[in-house]
């Protein structure tokens, strides 16, 4: 069960990082570069991804709403 939380943050670590690697390439303002669609892309699918298993883990019992 532990195991299961500690994956959970550390894809919304990943979600915070990508979106701040897409920050600093729209700051950059490189026009050639798709570097901040390829980070925002790659935020939802993280996001997709955490919403799934975060789903998973409430039908078998792995995490439980508001800690109960």
């Amino acid at each position: 069960m532990t195991m299961f939380k500690i994956i959970i943050v550390s894809i919304l670590l990943f979600i915070v990082f990508s979106l701040g690697v897409a920050l600093f390439a729209f700051v950059k303002k490189d026009p050639d570069s798709d570097r901040m669609l390829k980070a925002l892309t790659f935020r939802i699918a993280l996001s997709i991804g955490l919403l799934v298993i975060m789903m998973v883990g409430a039908q078998f019992g792995l995490i439980s709403p508001h800690g109960a």
